[in-house]
């Protein structure tokens, strides 16, 4: 039986919300058959990622960290920053952040599909 795909449109749509309509179809929480310990969700392809917004001063104020395991080793990244460099890992951490912290995260974020603009 093949998957289901949704394709989701980004444009003007807010990071968070956007995260969770996401975090909830790859689950498969939409589906009346869903239980927690199992993967039935769908692929999602999501477009145009450089254009979602987000709320307040978050673009300037929200900070992404990261540590390389050595002393004074932390590094840290403005959302700014980051959706210049590449805003599909801004919404793929938002997205990986939402599922649950247990074996099936790393199974279900690779039903994920972001692109920057339209996918051709």
């Amino acid at each position: 039986m093949k998957m289901p795909k949704h394709t989701i449109d980004a444009t003007n749509k807010i990071l968070g919300r956007l995260a969770v309509e996401i975090a909830n179809l790859l689950r498969g929480k939409n589906k009346p058959s869903f239980v927690p310990y199992l993967d039935k969700g769908d692929e999602v392809v999501v477009v145009n990622t450089d254009k979602i917004k987000v709320t307040g001063r978050k673009m300037k104020q929200k900070i992404y960290y990261h540590h390389s395991g050595y002393p004074g080793g932390i590094k840290a990244t403005r959302l700014e920053e980051a959706m210049k460099k590449n805003s599909c890992q801004v919404v793929r951490k938002a997205v990986y952040g939402m599922l649950p912290k247990n074996k099936l995260r790393d199974k279900i974020i690779k039903k994920l599909k972001l692109y920057k603009g339209e996918k051709i």
